[in-house]
């Protein structure tokens, strides 16, 4: 109860949020490695205590930072259905949100995935989208696409994650010239063929 309660606190809420408001602003300027806790605390107008309150140590913030980072897409993009066949407007609406979602943490999506290249982010969506890629395709058992094609499923997970992950980076470094809704459909026009088949 206290766990939960803690983790509701606005004020922790903020303090991580203007953490991490902080952490994009260095890297535009500064290397990962170059980064301190100090200078860390001071953007963010905390102090030094207050950081430890809530990381160890910068390694731990960016830990904590893409945990949030999944739990948030996640949320997005749900757990695929299981037991009916996918609807092309829910598909394409799950994909703007997800897109819209990037979109609206620009920044932070731009810095960690497209410039800065931060592994620990790029490492965990990649799984994350892989991992959500095989409840979708085995949902789907033998009307699956990847099954009907003869597509061997590793190879297929590791082309599609990529692709997926590619195409978001891209976008991000091109400063998002397509938006979310546009973006969707095109994505959906590309895996319809293993998504919704």
């Amino acid at each position: 109860m206290n766990n939960r309660k803690k983790e509701t606190d606005p004020r922790i809420v903020r303090t991580r949020q203007l953490l991490k408001e902080a952490f994009v602003e260095l890297l535009q300027e500064w290397e990962l490695e170059k980064l301190t806790v100090n200078q860390l605390a001071k953007n963010a107008t905390i102090n030094r205590v207050t950081f430890y309150l809530h990381y160890k140590d910068i390694s731990d913030m960016l830990d904590k930072m893409a945990d949030e980072m999944i739990l948030e897409i996640s949320a997005i993009l749900g757990e695929p259905e299981t037991n009916q066949k996918p609807n092309d407007v829910e598909n394409m609406k799950t994909l703007e949100r997800f897109l819209e979602h990037i979109a609206q943490n620009g920044k932070f999506y731009k810095t960690v995935l497209a410039t800065r290249r931060i592994p620990i982010f790029k490492e965990r969506l990649l799984n994350f989208l892989t991992e959500w890629l095989i409840t979708r395709i085995e949902s789907r058992g033998s009307d699956s696409f990847v099954q009907k094609a003869g597509i061997q499923q590793e190879i297929f997970l590791w082309y599609d994650a990529a692709a997926i992950l590619g195409t978001i980076e891209a976008w991000l470094r091109n400063d998002m010239p397509y938006t979310p809704a546009f973006l969707a459909r095109q994505f959906y026009l590309i895996h319809k063929r293993g998504l919704a088949e």
